[in-house]
Order: structure tokens, then C-alpha cells, then sequence
């Protein structure tokens, strides 16, 4: 099957006026942002600039990129960029995928309440996975992780979960060696499931109790304390959904399995089939089937498939991706010298698969943003253009 030319923006270009206008007062600033950022993206209204090769004397325009993290096109090169300051993080150990998921009750008040409960469903994956691996019946070791948010399933419905990419050990309590895991084998599921579930309900009564949680609609009688203690009392009863990958090939493969989920967005512009009087196609990956009668094509209204897109702006100033333990920001560079003294290694950064200097050994290309499409010798800027305005929301018409 070749690959498709629509793109998201295509979609809200052509549907999105109207549609905003029937959604007038429903649609978060946020989310109007983000709309008219995709539409707007690599298009004039951004501004650009015309590149000249040195090689071949081609000319070429280029329109800037909006840069909004929920943008299909721009998030290639911010993984890039994301995963070069990765490099040197890696230790020579395996490495486990562990996913944190909410049960779909939760995910329901968590889109009323997406800064709360996301930050929760972060620190408690990350509070979970410390806490057993700190236990010596377990691990007895000071991990670190890497966690990633996604709040949507293939389809595009909110499914909100946390891949985690941990180390295979950790650091001693006296700090003096390092503890490594069982081969293939990291923490144990079970016990990681239920401390999540019983930590995650204390924390949600927690958060109502202060006032913290806001609910519409079918969910508003939950305001009322007593309701809500005995709509949390079925979900004490039901297993909540952890489970741990094998470990991966190697640090390398690490890298690229991240390379694909840093910077994800709900749906890639290479999923869209069509986009007709039927409404908008796309492939999506049914897990309840099995073998090759997983990918299957599912068509939606515009209006339909523009709702749930937007169900996944997160909030402003949220972070996506965040570093806990031996990773956490303020203690990663010590942490990390630590590690590799004990497991007698030293950094071996190597050049990221989509960097320059993967692909040219020319030190003035590698140097240079641009390359040509035709030679490969480097391009530069012969003329800029401006933008034509800030992107922000629609105004009122």
C-alpha cells in the first residue's frame, strides 16, 4: 500500500471552520491553538525562506514549522534532537518497558481532571516502580526511569497510559555497587498492579477530599463525597493493568524504540487512507484480534475523528516525558558517573540516525541545516520571509 499524502492538516483545513463554528464554547483555548497551528504549518502564513544549493544552483522554498507538540509534522525533529541529549545516558545493561495503564472508569474523570490525574499516573508509576525495586525481597536497588505519557488508543479514543523504560538495576542503598535484575527478568507484575491500584484510589480520595477534582456532566453527582466513595468501590475489586516487555536488544535498540514514542501524537499523517464523502479513513491496530487481522481500516466523520484527535491536547506547560530516580534532571549526571564506575564502562555517544553527521561525512554539510534534495551539498538562506501573524486562535466571526 503507498503511502498517503493526507495529512492531518488537510483535514482540519477543509472541516475546521465550520466545525468550530457548531463547537463554539465547547473547544478549549488550548485546542483552538493546536487546530490552528496544525492548519498554519509549513504554509506561508508561517513565513520561510528560499535556499539556494552550492552544488547544483537549485533553488528551493521552505516554510517554517509551527513547533506544536501535537503537530504530525513537526515531531520528528524534535525527537532527533531529544534523543541526541540521550546518548550519554545509556548504561550497558538491559533495559525493560513497563506500561501503567488506567482502568477505563478513571479514564473518564481523568479528561475532566488532566493535569491531576495525569501528573498522578505519573509519580505513581514512578513511586511504584522505586518502591519494589527498593525492596530487598525484589530488587534492593535505587532505580531510575524514563516515563512517557499517551493518552490515546489506536483508535483515537482516550486511553491514557505510561511507557516506562527502566534500567535493568540500580544503585545499592549504601551506593557502593550496582544491583543488577535477574536476565530477563525486572520486577513482578502482579505486585507492581496491585500497590499501583491500592496508591492511585488513596491518592484520588485524597485529591476530593481537597477539592482538587471537578466533574461534568454524567459524572457531577461524584462532587457529593459519599458518591463518590462508593463509585471508587468496585475498582478495589478489579486487576488494574501493568505489564512489563522483555528486555530490549541493547542500548541501541532502546534509542530507537524511543525514536518512535517520545514524540508521538495520537495519529501519524502516514496512517490517513482517505479522506472522502464517506468521511476520514485510517489504519488502526485492534489488540483484541490476533496475527495480520489486527490492522484494520476504520472510517470516521471529520467532525468524529477532529473530536477525538483534540481529546489528546494536554494541558499547557505539561511535561510529557519525565525522569524519576537515577534519571531525575537534578541528580542524573552523578547518578549515571556512579553506575558506569561500577559496571567498569565509559559513554560511547554516537551520532543519531537522522543527525548530519549519520549521513555526510563533508564537514561544511555537516555543519549545514539544509541539504539538497538533488546533490546532497549544502543549501543556504538567500531570502527570508515573515510571518503573517501569530498563531492563536480563530477569532469569533
Amino acid at each position: 500500500m503507498g503511502r498517503s499524502s493526507l495529512e492531518v492538516a488537510d483535514i482540519f483545513r477543509q472541516h475546521g471552520p465550520a466545525w468550530r463554528a457548531g463547537q463554539r464554547g465547547h473547544l478549549s483555548l488550548t485546542q483552538l491553538k493546536v487546530m490552528s497551528a496544525i492548519e498554519q504549518c509549513r504554509s506561508a502564513a508561517l513565513g520561510g525562506h528560499v535556499l539556494r544549493c552550492e552544488g547544483c544552483g537549485a533553488d528551493q522554498i521552505s516554510y517554517n514549522s509551527c513547533r506544536n507538540r501535537h503537530c504530525p509534522k513537526c515531531q520528528s525533529a524534535a525527537a532527533q534532537r531529544w534523543l541526541d541529549a540521550r546518548q550519554a545516558d545509556q548504561l550497558p545493561v538491559e533495559y525493560y518497558h513497563v506500561v501503567f495503564t488506567l482502568p477505563a472508569q478513571i479514564a473518564d474523570i481523568a479528561y475532566q481532571n488532566k493535569a491531576a490525574l495525569y501528573g498522578l499516573l505519573f509519580d505513581l508509576a514512578a513511586e511504584v516502580l522505586m518502591t519494589i525495586a527498593a525492596d530487598p525481597k525484589h530488587l534492593g536497588a535505587r532505580i531510575g526511569a524514563t516515563l512517557v505519557l499517551h493518552t490515546w488508543g489506536s483508535a483515537l479514543t482516550h486511553h491514557p497510559h505510561v511507557h516506562g523504560i527502566v534500567p535493568g538495576g540500580g544503585l545499592a542503598p549504601d551506593g557502593k555497587t550496582w544491583v543488577a535484575c535477574r536476565p530477563g527478568f525486572f520486577l513482578p507484575v502482579r505486585v507492581l498492579s496491585r500497590l499501583f491500584r491500592r496508591r492511585f484510589l488513596e491518592e484520588l480520595l485524597r485529591l476530593h477530599g481537597s477539592g482538587h477534582l471537578k466533574f461534568f456532566g454524567e459524572h457531577a453527582q461524584l462532587s457529593d463525597a459519599r458518591a463518590f466513595k462508593a463509585w471508587l468501590a468496585p475498582l478495589r475489586k478489579v486487576e488494574w493493568v501493568v505489564y512489563a516487555k522483555r528486555p530490549f536488544a541493547g542500548p541501541q535498540a532502546v534509542l530507537a524504540y524511543l525514536s518512535r514514542y517520545t514524540h508521538r501524537v495520537a495519529i501519524s499523517n502516514s496512517r490517513l487512507l482517505a479522506l472522502d464523502e464517506r468521511g476520514v479513513s485510517f489504519r488502526w491496530k485492534d489488540y483484541r484480534a490476533k496475527g495480520r487481522t489486527r490492522y484494520k481500516a476504520m472510517t470516521l466523520s471529520p467532525q468524529e475523528f477532529m473530536r477525538r484527535f483534540l481529546l489528546h491536547v494536554l494541558p499547557c506547560g505539561f511535561h510529557r516525558i519525565r525522569h524519576y530516580g537515577l534519571l531525575a534532571n537534578g541528580t542524573r549526571k552523578v547518578s549515571l558517573t556512579a553506575a558506569r564506575d561500577f559496571l567498569i564502562t565509559a559513554p560511547e555517544p554516537t551520532p543519531g540516525a537522522g543527525s548530519a553527521e549519520a549521513v555526510s561525512t563533508d564537514p561544511h554539510v555537516a555543519r549545514c541545516t539544509f541539504i539538497c534534495r538533488h546533490c546532497g551539498h549544502a543549501m543556504i538562506i538567500v531570502q527570508t520571509f515573515a510571518r503573517g501573524a501569530a498563531i492563536r486562535a480563530p477569532p469569533p466571526s
